[in-house]
């Protein structure tokens, strides 16, 4: 996030990153096994990327096209779910 300078609600895959990764370690903290916390943390991965259809792209190419991106979801936060998937898939 320091790097691009993204960070949440910007419609990029930190709209999904940063909040998988915070469902990762509240649900270690909370106790939980790593394939609990790692579902938790897919489904908030699912959430965010889901969030980001209803919002307006800020930085990226999709910054371009406005309000023209409102009802699809962001192609990086979706790929980030699809990342996701395919890792748990493995364990």
């Amino acid at each position: 996030m320091q790097m691009g300078g993204a960070k949440p609600g910007d419609r990029t895959m930190i709209d999904a990153l940063a909040p998988a990764a915070r469902a990762w370690h509240d649900a270690l903290t909370a106790g939980q096994h790593g394939l609990q916390a790692f579902d938790a943390a897919l489904q908030a991965a699912r959430h965010g990327a889901d969030e980001t259809t209803r919002m307006k792209p800020r930085l990226g190419r999709a910054s371009y096209l406005g309000d023209r991106a409102v009802g699809i979801p962001d192609g990086g936060a979706v790929a980030v779910v699809r990342w996701l998937e395919g890792i748990r898939a493995g364990l």
